[in-house]
């Protein structure tokens, strides 16, 4: 008898996974019925993304897990009518993309590639920068995606600092954790990335305070969750040179208005929420196989713990 697994998200995600998630199950052994529309009394698992067609789970009462389609959860963490277990999406996919897109805005500001892009005007600008072992990088948040772009920058010889909740041992990251840990991570950074979960502990985390910590003419990255940063004190900071430029591709309201302050902002680079993408084709192998664990006995892979939120 197959699995019944229901499929919940925009149409234009099915689109993406109608082919190559079926493929991925049979490929990990799951003999599985994929579809939008089981009963849901019927349904084994849901893959999920936030979607207006399902809000309430209470209905899905054989359900094992929903196994998002996205890394973070915030959007669904504290639904109350789910009670089933829940994964997040830890895929190599977006892993790498993360690292490219981090690694690639790290470099630009690192050695000042903007002065010269747009700098062709006839003036002969002779600084040089200094070398990646003397410029301090802070990563915020130590998941799969924050150590994994640690780890790149750290290999790139930048001495790296992490920051996480909880005590982390990461390979050439310093890494540093609690309210004490925040501080020293930040003091003096020359460069900040972060990557932290949306929770009620990390909303507004950057305030004016915490960017008064890193070292003057500093540059924010940004490619996490848009409500870590309080945009009215990194406005005021890039405006004083406390921060020399911030590159940010997620915000609270997304798409960014067309009259937001950081289109036009000389210190702002927006990208629009690209830093990675989940692609379809490896991030069904993630899924078919954590559901082959359960099948199989094993504890679900990425578990999300609902009191951190993440």
């Amino acid at each position: 008898m197959p699995l019944n697994i229901h499929f919940s998200a925009a149409d234009h995600v099915w689109d993406d996974y109608n082919v190559v998630l079926p493929q991925a199950l049979e490929k990990a052994g799951v003999h599985a019925h994929l579809s939008r529309d089981h009963a849901p009394a019927t349904v084994d698992y849901i893959v999920f993304a936030p979607n207006p067609a399902l809000t309430d789970f209470a209905p899905f009462t054989r359900c094992k897990a929903v196994l998002s389609l996205w890394a973070g959860v915030e959007t669904i963490v504290t639904n109350d009518t789910l009670t089933q277990p829940l994964a997040r999406l830890v895929d190599p996919g977006l892993t790498q993309g993360m690292v490219e897109w981090v690694v690639g805005h790290t470099l630009r500001h690192h050695l000042g590639m903007d002065t010269h892009i747009f700098g062709q005007d006839g003036v002969w600008r002779d600084h040089v920068p200094p070398l990646a072992g003397d410029r301090p990088v802070t990563v915020l948040g130590l998941g799969a995606l924050g150590a994994a772009c640690g780890q790149a920058l750290a290999s790139l010889s930048f001495p790296v600092t992490g920051w996480s909740r909880g005590a982390k041992t990461i390979e050439g990251i310093t890494c540093l954790h609690g309210s004490a840990g925040l501080e020293q991570a930040l003091t003096n950074a020359e460069i900040l990335i972060l990557l932290l979960p949306l929770t009620p502990l990390t909303r507004n985390l950057i305030n004016a305070e915490r960017l008064a910590h890193l070292a003057k003419g500093a540059f924010v990255i940004n490619p996490g969750r848009g409500p870590l940063i309080d945009d009215t004190a990194l406005l005021a900071a890039l405006e004083t040179g406390q921060i020399a430029h911030a590159t940010l591709d997620v915000f609270r309201q997304e798409p960014l208005p067309a009259g937001n302050p950081y289109w036009t902002h000389p210190k702002v680079t927006v990208t629009p929420h690209i830093a990675s993408e989940t692609r379809p084709a490896s991030a069904a192998k993630v899924i078919a196989q954590n559901i082959a664990r359960v099948e199989a006995g094993q504890p679900l892979k990425n578990l999300v713990n609902r009191s951190r939120g993440y």
